[in-house]
Formats: C-alpha cells, structure tokens, sequence
C-alpha cells in the first residue's frame, strides 16, 4: 500500500473551499525554476561543495534511502541564505495580484520542507506550504495527488515550469507555465484545458558566453608573449600557439563556470557579481553542471594536438585554480600569489606550445608585474565596498582598513617589475635580441605610466574587477600597449 504523505498547511492556514470559504480556486505555485529562478537542491549542492568538500564526495550513497531522505539529510547539512535568492517577478506579480482578489496562495515544492517554510515566512505572501518531508518527495504524481486530495479535481490554479508538472497541470483549473521549452508547453496544452503564459525568458547565447567569460579569453595571449620575447612567432610556431590559445581559454572557462557555481552565495552579496548568470539565474544551475565538464573535455582534445608538455601545464593550471576555487581565495595574501601565479602559468604554456624556454628575466619581470595586478583586482574590491559604505567583502580575508597595505604592495610589485625591466636593458642577453636596445627605456617610461594610472584609477575606484580585461578594453592603455609594440619593433630592426 502506499504511504500517504504528511506534509500540508499548518492548521492556521487551512485553505476553506471545502466549507463555504472564497468561490474562487486558491493558486498553487512551484518554487524550484517558477517562483525562484534558481534550483533549491542545485543551490544546497554547491554550497556543500564549497564548505564541505569531503562530505559533498559522500552525497551519492545518500540517494540509497530515496529523494526525500537525501534532500532531508542534504538540509540537516547546508544552511541556505533565502534571503538572496533570484525571484521571477512575473510570478510575484501573479501571486500579488492574486492576494489582492482575496484568493489563499500555496507554495507546493519538491525541495526539503525547512528550505520552502523558511522562504515561505520571509517572503508572507502564502496561506500554507506543501513540501517533501524527507519521507514523500512531492513532486510530479505525488504532488498532483496531495493538491486533489486537499482542493479536489479541477478546484486549483498551478503556476509550475518543467516536465514535472505536467500531472499536476492535468489536475488543475488552470495551467499557468513559466519560461517553459517548447516540449514542455505543447505537453502541458494537451494535459490541460485552459494554459497561460505567465512569463517565456530563455537563456540566450549572451548569457552563456557571460557565464564561459569569453572577454577573459583576452588574458590567454600572454601565450605568444614568450615566442615575442624569443622573437620566434614563426607560421607553423602561430599556428601551435593558436590551438594552445584555444584550448587553454576553454579550460579556463571551465573553471570559471565552476567558480561561479561554487561562489553562488558571495557573488550575489557583491556589487556587481550578482548580476552574473548563474547568481542573477539567468542560466539554470544544471546548464553550468553539465557546461563546465564539457568545456574541459574540449579542451583536452585541443590540449592533443599541442603536445604532451602542454597537457602536464594544463593540469597544473586547472589543479591551481580548484585549490583557489575551494581554499586560496579565502586565504590572506595567498589568494593574490595564486592569481600571480595562473597568469604566470599562461606564459609558461606559450612556452611548452612554443618550445620557447623562458628567460630568468622575463620570469622575475612576471612575478612582479602579476603580483601587482592580482593586489590591484583585490584593492579595487575595497575600494568599491569602501565608498558603498559596506563592511568586508564575502568569501575574502580583507577589510576595508587593509586597502592602504594593499594599494602599496601593488605599487611596489609594479615598481619592481620595471626595475626588472631597466636591469634586463642593460644585460648582456639584450644585445643577442635588439639591434637598438637603447631605445627599450622609451618603454620602460611607458610601463611606469601605465602602472601610475591604473594605481590612481584604483583608488579613485574607476578600475575595472579585472585589471587585465580593463587594459585591453581602455583607450588609453592600448595606445600605451600600441607604443611598447612598437619600440619593441624599433629596437628589434
């Protein structure tokens, strides 16, 4: 026999159809991608993953007891931030509009009943909520089954957004769908009577090469930088550096997609950040779950057909940016090094592609001058939260009274990185590459000023979160990268 479920409305909030109460259907709505647009399992997932990352690894064994005992013991062990959440505000707007008719509104979810009665309190705007009870997983036929059982045949509205409702469509007066495919909606047309759109927004490609960040794609060619210094940017070396572009930008949109999905919770307290796809739920979290492995594995392909050097560079990289997904990011000063050190690794992959080896000056110039750029991305971060008046920024170890520290080892770095700069013009390797190595301090001044003014547009917070992507979308910047070029070249012929 099958076990009846136990979740419904507390007794103060018992809808009263049944016994003379309101003529018109109370109005059921889904929580999971209809009234959020966000997944309250994906979300609890995620936050497991970034603070408890051993545990995560044993949630498969905890699917032997069942839907609703795994999201049950998911919720005994993930705290969510409600409060955060993405809302579709088309179904606000229909729940409002609903209440102001003097209809009872339900919250009815297949997520853990502490998840949905918690938001269910903070957003006061229902009668009584339905939830799994980590016995029954409401969802599909089972929740079809509970809302008969309390409205009867026909006796509700439902506003829902996936394959999973469809039941529950067929069994109620009205069909409300949200951002449904089209599968979705021509099955819902032919299980229900009377369909209505509530609100049709689909992510679009945009949104997706946002979440991939392919404007941080610039970054990656720093891989022809150790074939420039070489001077040997040969046709068949552009054409390796080409497939190692590719494929680490790949790679690196890989990790970003992860980072986004572990960051969910700060990114959506910053500024800026809570607009990014999967923090704004612009793009499903399960898109992201299935996007970033696939990027990866394109990558490994490309990685192919480099060499196998590359690939050991490649791995290295991507373990670099788990540890600083997971752990390096929260940590004082080591975050800034690991940012120094996975712009340094692009070099480093220029030069395996290349079969380039890297200089000793053009490392000591790296450290220095990606040391400084990584403190500049931190300092920047301050300063925002410093003139919005807020405290310190979620899932960082800084505090606003750090940002003088952090404003002058930037200097300092960027400093020293010129100082490397001015030695190398005088070393005796430089005679074996430039014709005219003297003309070499033009840019040596040209760096200094570039380094003064992206300083000064920190503090003034006009710094972009990403000095490297700033560079190359500033005017004055690339005039200021246009003059290196061309010294090189002059000094070169």
């Amino acid at each position: 026999m099958e076990q009846q479920t136990r979740v419904a409305p507390r007794p103060e909030t018992q809808d009263s159809a049944g016994s003379g109460g309101p003529a018109k259907p109370p109005l059921v709505v889904d929580l999971d991608g209809t009234l959020l647009k966000t997944d309250l399992l994906y979300e609890a997932l995620f936050v497991l993953l970034a603070t408890h990352p051993l545990t995560a690894l044993r949630t498969p064994s905890w699917l032997g007891k069942g839907k609703a005992a795994f999201k049950a013991q998911l919720a005994d062990a993930v705290l969510l931030d409600l409060h955060t959440l993405p809302v579709d505000e088309g179904v606000l707007a229909l729940i409002r509009g609903a209440r102001a008719e003097g209809r009872r509104v339900y919250l009815a979810s297949a997520s853990d009943r502490r998840y949905v009665e918690a938001l269910a309190q903070h957003m006061g705007l229902f009668d009584g909520v339905y939830a799994s009870d980590g016995q029954i997983n409401l969802g599909a036929e089972n929740k079809a089954r509970v809302l008969v059982e309390m409205f009867g045949e026909g006796g509700f509205d439902y506003v829902g957004n996936s394959l999973a409702d469809v039941p529950v469509w067929a069994r109620a007066r009205t069909a409300y769908l949200v951002n449904v495919p089209n599968g979705v909606a021509q099955a819902a047309r032919r299980a229900a009577a009377d369909v209505r759109v509530v609100s049709s927004e689909r992510p679009r490609l945009k949104d997706y090469l946002r979440a991939m960040r392919v404007h941080q794609w610039l970054k990656n060619l720093l891989i022809l930088v150790p074939g420039l210094a070489a001077h040997v940017l040969t046709p068949a070396a552009l054409g390796s550096a080409l497939l190692a572009f590719l494929s680490f930008s790949l790679c690196a949109s890989s990790v970003y997609l992860l980072n986004d999905l572990l960051d969910l919770r700060n990114d959506r307290l910053h500024t800026t950040k809570r607009r990014r796809p999967f923090a704004s739920g612009a793009v499903p979290l399960v898109h992201g779950m299935l996007l970033f492995p696939g990027l990866l594995g394109a990558s490994l392909l490309l990685a192919l057909m480099v060499s196998p050097a590359f690939i050991g560079v490649l791995a290295v990289y991507y373990a670099l940016t788990l540890a600083y997904s997971f752990v390096l990011k929260r940590q004082l000063i080591l975050d800034v090094v690991s940012l120094a050190c996975l712009y340094g690794m692009r070099l480093a992959a220029g030069g395996v592609a290349l079969g380039v080896a890297l200089s000793e000056w053009l490392i000591a110039f790296s450290i220095f001058f990606f040391l400084s750029l990584a403190l500049v991305k931190r300092a920047t971060e301050l300063v925002g939260r410093v003139k919005q008046g807020l405290g310190a920024p979620a899932g960082r170890a800084y505090e606003p009274g750090d940002l003088p520290v952090l404003e002058m080892l930037a200097a300092s770095s960027g400093f020293a990185s010129a100082l490397v700069l001015a030695l190398y013009i005088h070393s005796p390797e430089v005679t074996t590459l430039y014709q005219r190595p003297g003309l070499l301090w033009f840019g040596g001044l040209v760096l200094v000023y570039w380094l003064c003014r992206i300083l000064i547009l920190t503090h003034r917070g006009e710094m972009n979160d990403d000095p490297v992507v700033f560079a190359a979308t500033d005017r004055v910047s690339l005039l200021c990268g246009g003059l290196m070029g061309l010294t090189l070249l002059a000094a070169t012929l």
